[in-house]
Parts: structure tokens; C-alpha cells; sequence
């Protein structure tokens, strides 16, 4: 008899676990739904035939190159990419897309690439992946910079729910000097990303370094002065602070709803 409460215990020990575990999946499905929306939304209305397009990088470009690979193979697009980073170069080969460079086509047509969060005056963070130097020089390069997000992106401030901070790049000599300077100018704390599968930290695709600078939380901030002040810091190569660039922007929701912010 004392055998059974503890066996019932363990039990509900598993079940918790797996119904934990089940729900984690259900969200993680939605998000990924969003992402889909949101891609598929804005590939359907800018990709057209004989284009430059920038591809961006990180999770939800996948569904994009996905979808432009789908509009190649059943329109006969001909289009030529340039990639933001090796994942999207590796992206618009795998997918038999044409890849080509910045330095062949400076100016682009349009550029797609995803945000780690965006507030509604179209002010975006992105660098979580650590690709914000070349996201930042393709967008730039483009006529039109589209970003594409699941809702769970959407904010009603910078940083309200994009806690890990600014990433900011860096020169690896400088990245004590900056880390001192940015915090005894303007608070917070800058902290050296680390890798997780190797020792040391994250190495950029320029071979630089990335800190996570966390802002004091102010509601109401000039991000694009903010951007400007920091890009002034010698040592620091660029902000993952996206202002007065983006075009539009999808927000895709579980049930397939995009919402389009411009």
C-alpha cells in the first residue's frame, strides 16, 4: 500500500513532463506556422522575375527561400541572390537559386531577412544569430527591405520582450575598451556572447566579436540616435539596431493571419 502513492506520484511526475512537453511542441508549431504566413506573404507580393534579391538569415528566411525556390521552379523566375551570411549562401544553393554578390550587383531590387523584434515605427533588433554587419550592408543595398516575423516578434517597444540585449559588433581588440565605454556612458551592461558548441566566444562571419549590450529601460527612445552614437564608439563595427530602413514588415499568427505593418 505505501508502494502505490508512490508509484501514482511518479506517475504524474511522467504525465506532467509529457504534457509539458507536448505543449512546448503546440507552441513550437505555432511559431513556425507564423514564420511560414509571413514569409510566404511577402515572397508572393515583391519576388518578381529577374530581380536582385538580398536573402536574409536566421529561422525564418528558411521559409522564404523556400517559397522563392517553389515560385522559381513553377513561374520560371530568374532571379540572382546575394546572401547576408554563410547559412544564406548555403540556403540559395541548396535550393538551386542563382548566387551571386554584392560586389557584381551593388544595388538590389529588394532584400528579405527576418527581425528578432519590431516595434510599430518599423524599428528592428536583429544580430541574435550574429550575422547584423552583412544583414545590415545587403538591406542597405536594396530599393526595398522587407522583414518577415512570426507575432511572437512583435512588440509594442524595443526591447520589451527582446531581453538578451543589443548585439552590437566588434573589433576583438576592442571589445573590453567598448564593453567600459558603453556602460559608464549609458548604463546597462555589455556582456561577450559565447558559443555554445565551442570554447570562447561566437566569432562573426567577418571574424569580429559580438556584444549584448542591455540597455537601461527607457519606454521612449530615439533608436536612431541611439544607433548613430554608438556606430561613433571606435572598436565597434556595427549595431543590430535596424532604423529608418525598413520598408514593410509581415507578421505572420499561428492560424495563418499576416499582419503587414508599413
Amino acid at each position: 500500500m505505501l508502494q502505490l502513492p508512490g508509484y501514482c506520484i511518479r506517475t504524474f511526475s511522467r504525465y506532467s513532463n509529457c504534457l509539458r512537453h507536448s505543449r512546448g511542441l503546440a507552441s513550437m508549431s505555432d511559431v513556425t506556422a507564423g514564420k511560414r504566413a509571413a514569409a510566404v506573404a511577402a515572397v508572393n507580393e515583391w519576388i518578381k522575375d529577374k530581380q536582385t534579391v538580398g536573402i536574409g538569415s536566421g529561422s525564418t528566411i528558411v521559409f522564404a527561400v523556400e517559397r522563392i525556390a517553389e515560385r522559381v521552379k513553377n513561374e520560371g523566375l530568374c532571379l540572382k541572390c546575394v546572401p547576408t551570411s554563410f547559412q544564406a549562401r548555403q540556403l540559395i544553393l541548396d535550393h538551386g537559386l542563382g548566387l551571386v554578390s554584392l560586389e557584381e550587383y551593388p544595388e538590389l531590387d529588394v532584400a528579405i531577412d527576418g527581425a528578432d523584434e519590431l516595434d510599430p515605427k518599423l524599428c528592428a533588433i536583429k544580430g541574435g544569430g550574429g550575422c547584423l554587419t552583412q544583414e545590415k550592408i545587403v538591406a542597405a543595398a536594396a530599393k526595398s527591405f522587407v522583414v518577415i516575423a512570426d507575432n511572437s516578434k512583435e512588440s509594442s517597444y524595443l526591447c520589451e520582450k527582446w531581453k538578451k540585449g543589443i548585439p552590437i559588433e566588434v573589433i576583438p581588440l576592442s571589445y573590453k575598451s567598448v564593453k567600459l565605454r558603453l556602460e559608464k556612458r549609458y548604463g546597462g551592461c555589455a556582456e561577450l556572447r559565447l558559443a555554445k558548441c565551442k570554447a570562447g566566444p561566437v566569432i562573426t562571419d567577418n571574424g569580429n566579436l559580438i556584444l549584448d549590450y542591455q540597455l537601461p529601460l527607457e519606454l521612449e527612445r530615439d533608436w536612431s540616435k541611439v544607433s548613430c552614437e554608438l556606430i561613433q564608439i571606435p572598436g565597434i563595427v556595427e549595431t543590430g539596431l535596424f532604423t529608418d530602413m525598413v520598408s514593410k514588415a509581415y507578421i505572420g499568427s499561428p492560424n495563418g493571419s499576416v499582419k503587414i505593418i508599413q
